[in-house]
């Protein structure tokens, strides 16, 4: 009888394949500019649609491509604070904060906000990064509390002072044609057994006790069952980053996207958006953290966009 050949049932790319410990991605690892900027953005994951652009091929020939995107919307971050950290063997810890003097009062639902504010920079420090939150107020999908999280800057100190007092736009961040990291929590499937969580299939109906589990633990010796063998336990909701996302275009107007109806398990989008290449990680109204690339990758001419979709899809 001939060997049976199959590709293994889940990947051993992702382990452990534990809970997110918060709803929006932390980022360990950024890149380092000189460029007056902020390294960092993040918007709302709206829903996907599809655009054509169209190419010239041979002979003059024009030839529509179509092309599936996801739809970000971005409204603008405001400055919580400017953190002063200081290396140390045992790492980095901050040695002082310096708070932005027009918070939000919705502020309040997320943390305490300080009642004195110190405005001393201090004389020793190795490097500054910049507290900021979103304004979900402004979006439509019906949520207040802001999130909170720290992205690194380009340029110098006094560059990053005025930051504290001004909004943080996508447009300050990327354009178009350029290439961005995404940092996003997956959708959470639960507890889930092997056949959802790795893809394994049912095993035969003459097989002995169970149906939806591996036929086999491992070897008897070591007494131990190995971390490759799928088993049950939490499938998603894990953090993912996907590297260099093409971004289609930047739009300011909201109308070019939004669908007929409202765009499914969103709404209306109502300020500036971003169409990425492809899928993004996360379920509709979920935050995704965009960075600049950390695997350097020249940014493209941008593309000419002759149609967006604007078909419900519901």
């Amino acid at each position: 009888m001939a060997k049976r050949h199959q590709p293994r049932s889940g990947s051993l790319q992702f382990w452990p394949r534990v809970r997110a410990k918060r709803i929006y991605s932390n980022i360990k690892s950024w890149i380092k500019k000189d460029e007056n900027k902020p390294l960092a953005f993040a918007g709302y994951k709206v829903g996907m649609t599809h655009i054509q652009t169209v190419k010239s091929g041979k002979k003059g020939v024009e030839i529509i491509t179509t092309i599936p995107a996801t739809i970000i919307e971005c409204p603008p971050m405001k400055s919580l604070a400017l953190r002063f950290y200081k290396n140390s063997p045992y790492g980095s810890s901050v040695i002082s904060q310096i708070f932005s003097k027009n918070l939000d009062k919705g502020l309040s639902k997320k943390i305490s906000l300080p009642k004195k504010s110190k405005t001393e920079i201090p004389k020793y420090y190795d490097f500054i990064k910049l507290v900021v939150y979103t304004q979900p107020k402004l979006t439509g999908i019906g949520k207040k509390k802001p999130e909170i999280f720290e992205i690194p800057l380009g340029g110098d100190l006094e560059y990053a002072k005025s930051l504290l007092e001004k909004e943080i736009d996508i447009e300050d961040v990327f354009n178009n044609g350029s290439y961005t990291d995404i940092h996003g929590i997956t959708k959470g499937h639960g507890f889930t057994g092997p056949i959802k969580r790795f893809g394994i299939s049912l095993k035969g109906h003459k097989s002995e006790k169970k149906r939806r589990s591996a036929g086999n633990l491992g070897a008897f010796t070591p007494r131990k069952v190995s971390w490759r063998v799928p088993q049950h336990g939490q499938h998603g909701y894990h953090k993912r980053t996907e590297y260099n996302k093409l971004i289609l275009k930047i739009g300011e107007n909201p109308e070019d996207v939004n669908q007929k109806g409202g765009i499914k398990r969103y709404g209306l989008v109502k300020n500036k958006y971003m169409l990425i290449k492809g899928s993004v990680s996360g379920p509709s109204k979920r935050l995704i953290i965009f960075s600049n690339t950390i695997r350097d990758k020249k940014a493209e001419q941008p593309m000419d966009i002759k149609y967006i979709s604007k078909e419900s899809k519901q």
